[in-house]
């Protein structure tokens, strides 16, 4: 770490919830810490009248709300402040972006960050391109000759609001920017979980031999939320569950459970195997989708704020996925994202096939259930194995037992770093081993568009749910025989 490039963090959008939820918390966590380089400033560029004072101030305001714990008073947070400046501009005017440009000279004089700049756009998804247009013609968008190392631009998602937008927005990033220079941020890709998944299957021989379709009956992927909209209402109905979380954060973890091994850590060796296991995702068809996908919203969804009264936006979506290559053929991949559910909780279920009843159907015992793998990924961090194990006693009584692991308990001594906090630091390093590809992105959009298009073709075919239940009666079918869903 202490060989970070000193660096510019260029940052759109200094009054948005993100800033003060997320990247405020994160960059003064990551600076008490003494994770970022000594010589790193952070430059805000936003609309409203405001000055670096002004600004210092409102992040302070932001850490005291949103990250109590953490001291805002004495030598640390003086010194966090001392690196945060403002620059007044408006994102489509180029006579801002000129400002821009002369405030970053100054501070690679001031800081001492030879031209490296890092471009934060914590900024709504349709403002996207016109920021990156600009930053394109003031010639921000590449490294000036002579000058520094690098320039790199972070871009939230949403990644496009389907495959042509996706496409026009990688277009407009691609006309200014190189790939290598673009970091598409998924918060999930933070997760300690999430990256100890390709440690878990590659690192493990125990588990590696058995990952394929002939140990594996079915792998359950669920992102689940306790709230509703919560006043997200205005975005979220044209928006809907698979476009907030199927596409990017279960997609994402899909294709690290299916990709085959890799043949380094090397950032685009991992991201092509993720892209293959996407590509090799069977296209559902129009007339496959009321058999591959139930959808479904929450009782009281119509009612909140920004909601359409007959809104048809779905709160829940489940689908049926099929990896059609030789590891996974035959073996179902069960996805379901959903508000208004029982707990707040992300998790991937691998169901191992069942024994042969042979043996315990001569014994009379038809109660032993198949092993599962649970990787938790929010909240309590962990693994579980799900074995069986016979009760203490004199009679041959089975049980399912939790053989389990916790990042918490394994490791008290280690704090879980917040996901945006290693994303940022991976960012400044350039390591893009966590951010997704272009055509990756490409790949997921190419299979949820047709879905997405079927569902507005159905019309009302939207089930509906009670709040704190898992979703649809009709998804408690969708399995199949001999299959339910997890209850975390």
């Amino acid at each position: 770490m202490s060989e970070l490039a000193p660096c510019v963090f260029v940052l759109f959008g200094a009054t948005g919830d993100l800033t003060k939820r997320k990247l405020a918390p994160a960059l003064y966590a990551l600076h008490r810490e003494k994770l970022l380089p000594e010589s790193f400033a952070i430059l805000a560029y936003a609309r409203r009248d405001k000055d670096d004072a002004t600004f210092r101030e409102d992040m302070r305001a932001a850490v005291k709300e949103f990250a109590p714990k953490m001291p805002t008073e004495g030598k640390e947070w003086d010194s966090f402040a001392s690196r945060l400046y403002y620059q007044k501009g408006d994102f489509d005017k180029p006579d801002g972006y000129k400002g821009l440009a002369e405030r970053l000279t100054e501070l690679d004089a001031e800081r001492q960050t030879p031209c490296n700049r890092l471009f934060y756009m914590a900024i709504p998804p349709e403002q996207y391109e016109t920021v990156i247009e600009q930053l394109g013609k003031a010639k921000l968008s590449k490294t000036t000759p002579g000058c520094g190392a690098w320039t790199r631009v972070i871009i939230e998602k949403p990644f496009g609001y389907d495959l042509d937008t996706s496409r026009h927005l990688n277009d407009t990033l691609s006309s200014f920017f190189d790939e290598d220079q673009i970091y598409r941020i998924d918060h999930y890709l933070g997760k300690e979980t999430v990256q100890n998944i390709l440690v878990f299957r590659f690192a493990n021989e125990l588990f590696e031999p058995l990952w394929n379709h002939k140990y594996i009956d079915h792998v359950q992927i669920t992102v689940a939320e306790k709230i509703g909209v919560e006043g997200r209402g205005n975005y979220f109905d044209t928006s809907g569950i698979a476009r907030d979380m199927l596409q990017n954060h279960a997609m994402q973890i899909l294709s690290l459970v299916a990709m085959e091994p890799p043949v380094s850590l090397d950032a685009n060796a991992v991201r092509d195997e993720k892209v293959k296991a996407v590509r090799a995702i069977r296209p559902i068809s129009k007339e496959e989708v009321p058999h591959m996908t139930v959808r479904g919203q929450y009782s009281g969804y119509r009612t909140e704020e920004g909601v359409e009264p007959g809104s048809i936006t779905e709160t829940y979506a489940a689908l049926k996925l099929h990896v059609d290559n030789w590891r996974w053929a035959g073996t179902p991949f069960f996805v379901r994202a959903g508000k208004a559910l029982p707990s707040r909780v992300t998790e991937i279920a691998v169901q191992f096939k069942s024994i042969p009843q042979v043996l315990f159907n001569k014994m009379k015992r038809d109660n032993i259930r198949p092993n599962v793998l649970v990787m938790r990924i929010q909240p309590d961090e962990g693994i579980h194995l799900v074995i069986g194990a016979k009760e203490p006693g004199p009679a041959m009584n089975l049980a399912p037992v939790d053989l389990s692991f916790s990042y918490r308990e394994a490791f008290p001594k280690a704090a879980i770093t917040d996901a945006y906090e290693r994303l940022l630091l991976d960012a400044i390093r350039g390591d893009a081993s966590l951010f997704t590809r272009g055509d990756e992105v490409q790949a997921s959009w190419a299979l949820l568009t047709p879905i997405l298009e079927a569902w507005r073709e159905q019309g009302r075919d939207v089930q509906p749910y009670f709040t704190n239940t898992w979703g649809p009666e009709r998804a408690e079918s969708f399995l199949g025989e001999g299959r339910t869903w997890r209850e975390p």
